[in-house]
């Protein structure tokens, strides 16, 4: 996957970066080769505290980096960065303890080489959102492309940005500006923009402005672009079967909107693109996708970070071949290693065997500082007590979400007041937050939770729609779950008043298109759902339009063409 010819070239003298009054230099020059090792890998540590986690928490990091706590790890390791999980227990106290989280590992940082450490999580919005309530919550991209205005993005993002910076979190791993051109895409979806190319790239630099203004770091994602495949790269190997003009005049012009906008960081996929690199290499690992591309031809001298390297894509290949296949694409910043300890002293046993210089990872760690030092990392002291949520900030998303809703189909809209609904369908949270906004609206709403229904389960909402007026069945990418389209096929068979309401991607109305009633609000989270409970009761229109097109399942035909939608 790399030589050592490939990674000793890649190396550049001192002074094509800086003069010596450079202050990036002079703090370059006081780090050990094992700090400089440190700040090319983002990782993850377990626990709610940085210095006390609890003793489940202390026993993974142990098994993990061979320290109990968060602030051991990123001492010992010397971290660059830290992303926050819900599933390591990061996330769970609240802005408070997020706050003090974010604080403590930052001391432990400065403590270790006096450099900041970059805190990371992926707060996109919509389907992908990392913490919720009190904060104001995005209601995604598609849905900020769906009002058709990029000044959407641009406000969703400045919010979330000064959110995020209230709890210590000062990188966001977003926006996502892949064209999502394959309807069947379980990478992207509603993460995305939409489908056209101009359209992605307005959208895509517009949140990127949108943090800036907030003052926090934005990450590009997922060069050169996943819109096209449909294998999550999480799960296994997504191959682009696309022409090299056909990804560079579809899927990479959003990066180049991205870069114009003054993104610092842009995320490389683990996508394999033989047509721009026949040795079959993810483009994570590609010298020709990250360098020849993305250094050279779009000239991005920012930071280029990989996409999360325990993924199921890269399983066949060794520690080993990862990260030093990684630095000889030209990446910077190394995420979520498999084996961190493993990763770490391959990179230190490279540069011992002479095959990886120290001026090759000079040129990562100078950009990561650039980076930290451009955001105002080294003049930040402690996150203040957080501030989130505030009225104005909760507004500026409900209105996004109101402008999104779009209807292909009103039969029967709005529901009569007064009326007894059935509620039913995907989202155990989701069919609840909806049951409760219907009721609160007028309704006499009753919910019956499916998922991925069994046949009795199918069954038992039957019944349960012949007794109601009105049902409104919830669906979230029912074109990859053939249960979630039995229901609704059998409840439209009742001849029952139905409502379709697609909380995913806008795509499902492909697999029942005789539904009377189709609403998409492309996400779940709450300010989605209440809008779409006032477009169900007529409190609020339905003024979003279609950011993408939408086809029968075979692709043959045009069901929804892009733009469709009736107020």
């Amino acid at each position: 996957m790399c030589s050592a010819a490939a990674l000793a070239a890649a190396s550049l003298p001192e002074d094509a970066w800086a003069g010596p009054g450079d202050p990036v230099a002079k703090l370059l020059s006081g780090l050990s080769l094992e700090q400089k090792v440190g700040q090319l890998f983002v990782g993850y540590v377990y626990g709610d505290n940085a210095t006390a986690p609890s003793a489940a928490d202390a026993a993974a990091n142990t098994a993990r980096y061979g320290v109990a706590s968060g602030a051991e790890v990123v001492r010992r390791y010397h971290l660059g960065g830290v992303i926050y999980f819900t599933w390591s227990h990061n996330l769970g106290g609240g802005p408070a303890q997020i706050a003090a989280l974010s604080n403590g590992l930052q001391a432990a940082a400065r403590a270790d080489a006096g450099i900041p450490l970059q805190i990371s999580t992926d707060q996109e919005g919509g389907i992908v959102n990392r913490i919720g309530a009190p904060l104001a919550i995005s209601p995604g991209n598609m849905a900020a492309g769906a009002t058709a205005d990029p000044g959407a993005a641009l406000r969703a993002a400045r919010v979330s940005g000064q959110e995020l910076l209230a709890l210590g979190i000062n990188v966001v791993d977003a926006p996502v500006v892949d064209v999502n051109t394959n309807p069947r895409n379980a990478a992207d979806g509603p993460r995305a923009f939409g489908d056209r190319t101009a359209a992605v790239a307005l959208f895509g630099a517009a949140a990127v402005a949108g943090y800036r203004a907030a003052g926090i770091g934005a990450q590009a994602k997922h060069f050169p672009g996943l819109g096209d495949t449909t294998v999550n790269t999480d799960n296994g190997v997504a191959v682009t079967d696309e022409t090299r003009e056909q990804i560079l005049a579809t899927h990479v012009p959003p990066f180049v909107a991205a870069i114009a906008a003054g993104v610092p960081s842009i995320m490389a996929a683990h996508i394999v693109a033989p047509a721009l690199d026949p040795s079959g290499a993810p483009a994570s690992l590609s010298r020709p996708i990250v360098t020849g591309l993305l250094r050279e031809r779009l000239r991005f001298d920012g930071v280029v970070v990989t996409d999360a390297l325990d993924a199921a894509a890269l399983a066949g290949l060794t520690q080993e071949q990862i990260v030093l296949g990684a630095l000889d694409a030209g990446i910077d910043q190394l995420l979520m290693p498999a084996d961190p300890p493993r990763a770490v002293r391959a990179v230190l046993d490279a540069v011992a065997a002479g095959t990886l210089t120290e001026a090759r990872i000079d040129q990562s760690v100078r950009r990561i500082l650039r980076m930290k030092r451009a955001l105002g990392l080294f003049d930040r002291g402690d996150a203040p007590a957080p501030v989130v949520g505030t009225p104005e900030h909760l507004q500026t998303m409900a209105d996004i979400a109101a402008r999104s809703v779009t209807k292909l189909k009103g039969a029967g809209l709005p529901l009569a007041a007064g009326s007894s609904v059935l509620v039913t369908g995907w989202g155990v949270s989701t069919t609840q937050t909806l049951t409760d906004g219907l009721a609160a609206r007028g309704l006499s709403a009753t919910r019956l939770w499916t998922g991925s229904p069994s046949p009795a389960l199918i069954a038992q909402a039957v019944a349960a729609a012949q007794t109601a007026a009105a049902t409104v069945v919830t669906t979230n990418n029912a074109w990859s779950d053939p249960t979630q389209v039995a229901l609704v096929q059998a409840l439209l068979a009742t001849g029952r008043p139905v409502v379709v309401a697609a909380v995913g991607g806008p795509y499902d109305i492909a697999y029942f298109p005789t539904a009377p009633a189709y609403l998409a609000v492309y996400g779940y989270q709450p300010p989605s759902l209440a809008a779409l409970a006032d477009a169900l009761t007529g409190r609020a229109g339905t003024p979003g339009r279609l950011p993408v097109t939408i086809r029968t399942p075979d692709g043959a035909s045009v069901l929804y063409a892009f733009g469709s939608g009736s107020s």
